[in-house]
């Protein structure tokens, strides 16, 4: 199934739970932490925050919608 997508609404990312498809690090689990935000509002990139660790990343929001990569909720 390449290219799949997840629908998403960047304004209803934050705190949203994702599961990464092929973790690393033993991190699998993660919350969205932060949205990223233009002069006008539009959501251009978010922090995504390992639940293990803690480590954040910054991430352009689109990433989340490759099914492939990242799974909605946690699994």
């Amino acid at each position: 199934m390449n290219g799949a997508k997840h629908r998403l609404t960047p304004r209803k990312l934050l705190l949203s739970k994702w599961t990464a498809a092929r973790p690393q690090n033993r991190e699998k689990h993660f919350l969205v932490t932060e949205l990223f935000c233009d002069e006008d509002g539009t959501v251009l990139q978010i922090e995504l925050q390992a639940v293990l660790s803690k480590r954040c990343q910054r991430l352009d929001w689109r990433v989340l919608q490759d099914a492939e990569q990242w799974h909605m909720g946690w699994r």
